[in-house]
C-alpha cells in the first residue's frame, strides 16, 4: 500500500516548497523544485499545457540519478537498461506524488518521463510538457552544449520528471545563477555524428537520425524499407540480420538509443567531477577514447554533414544511408522545422535569401536567409529575394514528401519560381531528410 507524506497546507490552501520536497524525496526523487506556470521563460509551455490541463498553476520538476558507470559502457545494453530502469522510477515517483497530492485535495497529473504519446501531432510536438525548460526554471540545472540538463551535483546522469498541479506552492525555486557546463568539449569529441559543434551550435537532425534509429520516424523508415522490398532477399540486401533483430529488441523491450555518449563522458557535477579534476588525461582515456574507437554503424541521411565528419574523425565507424523520416505535414511545420534540419557544411559559400508565399489550405509568407553557413527564418517577406517560391501549401507538402512531381507542379503553376531555379537545389541540399 502506498504511503503518503502529510502535506503542510495553510488556510489559503497553499503548500510549502519544503513539504513538496519532502514528498518527492520520500517517493524516490533525488532533487526537486517547484515553479509557477507563469514563470518567465515558460510562456510557450504554459500555452500548450493549459490546452490539456486548464487548471494548472504549478510545475514540480524532479530528477532521478542514473548509474554513471552503466552509461559509460560501450555495451549499449548496459546503458539502455539503465535508461529504462531509471525511466520506470521516474514514472513511479510521478504516480506516487500525484496520488499524494490528490489525497490532500489537490488536482495533479504527471506526463510520462520518456516516450511521447500524442502522435496525432507528429511530426510536430507530440508531448504535453517539455521537461528540460521546466527543470531549468525550477533550478534543477542548466542545459549544456550537448542539450542535456546538467544538475549542479549529479551532472548529466539524470532523468527528469514533471508534475502539474493546481496547488499553490510558496517559495518557488529560482533558476541557477551559474551554468554547471564548463565547456570541456568532451561531448564534442565523443559524439559519433558531429552533431555537437565546438561553437555550441547543435545539429538536431544528425543526432536524431542516428540515436533514434529505432524510435518514431526511424521505425517509419524501416517499415517503408519492408514495403519497398519485393521479397525477403531484397529486404536482406537493405537490412542486415542484426538490424532486424535490434528493431525487434526495441519493439519488445523498449526503444534503445544508439548513442548517449555525450551524457556518458560529461564530467560536470560536484558528485562526479573528481576523477576529471585529478587526472584529465586518464579520464579521457577511460571514458572518451573507448567511444571514439568503437566499431559501429552510424545512420545518416544522404547529403548530411555526418558523412564527411565520420570519414575524417572515426575511421573505425561505417555509415549507412537512411531516411530521417522527418517529413512535414504542414507548410508552417516545414518553416518551423528548418533550423532542426539545417546542415552547415552543405550551406558553405551559399549567400541567398528565399521568399516563401503559401496559399490554399494555409496562407502566410516567410523569409529564409542562408549566409555563411548561418540560417535565419522570419515571418513575412523581408528584404530582396534571390528566389521567390509561391506555392499552394498542400502541393508543396506533397512535393516535399515525394508524393508530387515538381515538374508537374510547375507546369500546372501550383508551384511558381521567380529567380534562379538552381537556388532551389542548393536550398534542398541544406536540408536533407
Amino acid at each position: 500500500m502506498t504511503s503518503y507524506v502529510k502535506l503542510t497546507i495553510d488556510d489559503n490552501k497553499t503548500v510549502s516548497a519544503e513539504a513538496i520536497r519532502e514528498l518527492l524525496l520520500e517517493a524516490g526523487a533525488d532533487d526537486c523544485g517547484s515553479v509557477s506556470v507563469d514563470a518567465p521563460g515558460l510562456e510557450s509551455e504554459k500555452e500548450i499545457v493549459l490546452k490539456h490541463v486548464p487548471w494548472a498553476k504549478t510545475f514540480v520538476s524532479f530528477v532521478v540519478r542514473m548509474n554513471t558507470e552503466s552509461l559509460r559502457s560501450t555495451a549499449r545494453s548496459l546503458a539502455n537498461n539503465e535508461f529504462h530502469q531509471a525511466g520506470h522510477e521516474v514514472d513511479n515517483i510521478s504516480r506516487t506524488a500525484t496520488l499524494a497530492l490528490e489525497s490532500a485535495g489537490f488536482r495533479a497529473v504527471a506526463p510520462p518521463m520518456g516516450f511521447p504519446m500524442e502522435m496525432d501531432n507528429w511530426p510536430e510536438r507530440p508531448w504535453v510538457v517539455a521537461h528540460k525548460p521546466v527543470a531549468e526554471a525550477a533550478g534543477m540545472g542548466v542545459m549544456g552544449i550537448h542539450r542535456c540538463v546538467i544538475h549542479p551535483a549529479l551532472g548529466s546522469s539524470i532523468l527528469l520528471g514533471t508534475l502539474i498541479t493546481d496547488a499553490e506552492i510558496k517559495d518557488h525555486a529560482q533558476p541557477l545563477d551559474f551554468n554547471p557546463c564548463f565547456e570541456c568539449r568532451l561531448c564534442v569529441a565523443a559524439c559519433p555524428t558531429g552533431a555537437i559543434k565546438t561553437d555550441g551550435s547543435f545539429d538536431f537532425a544528425s543526432c536524431y537520425t542516428h540515436n533514434y534509429r529505432e524510435f518514431m520516424s526511424g521505425f517509419s523508415d524501416w517499415v517503408e524499407t519492408i514495403a519497398d522490398s519485393g521479397n525477403a532477399r531484397q529486404y536482406r540486401k537493405r537490412v542486415a540480420d542484426h538490424e532486424s533483430v535490434s528493431m525487434w529488441q526495441s519493439l519488445g523491450f523498449g526503444p534503445n538509443y544508439k548513442a548517449a555518449y555525450c551524457i556518458a563522458v560529461c564530467p560536470a557535477g560536484e558528485n562526479i567531477i573528481k576523477p576529471y579534476k585529478e587526472n584529465k588525461k586518464q579520464f579521457i582515456d577511460d571514458t572518451v577514447r573507448p567511444f571514439r574507437q568503437k566499431e559501429e554503424t552510424i545512420y545518416a541521411v544522404k547529403g548530411s554533414d555526418v558523412h564527411d565528419y565520420v570519414a575524417r574523425h572515426f575511421p573505425r565507424k561505417k555509415i549507412k544511408t537512411v531516411s530521417s523520416g522527418l517529413r512535414p505535414t504542414t507548410a508552417q511545420g516545414f518553416i518551423d522545422f528548418l533550423p532542426n534540419l539545417f546542415q552547415r557544411g552543405a550551406a558553405e559559400n551559399l549567400d541567398a535569401t528565399y521568399h516563401f508565399i503559401f496559399t490554399g489550405s494555409e496562407s502566410f509568407s516567410a523569409t529564409v536567409k542562408i549566409t555563411g553557413s548561418n540560417l535565419k527564418t522570419e515571418k513575412g517577406l523581408i528584404g530582396d529575394a534571390d528566389l521567390r517560391i509561391s506555392a499552394d501549401a498542400s502541393t508543396w507538402i506533397a512535393f516535399l514528401r515525394g508524393d508530387r512531381n515538381l515538374l508537374t507542379a510547375l507546369l500546372t503553376r501550383r508551384i511558381r519560381l521567380k529567380g534562379n531555379p538552381r537556388l532551389l537545389l542548393r536550398f534542398a541540399s541544406c536540408f536533407p531528410t
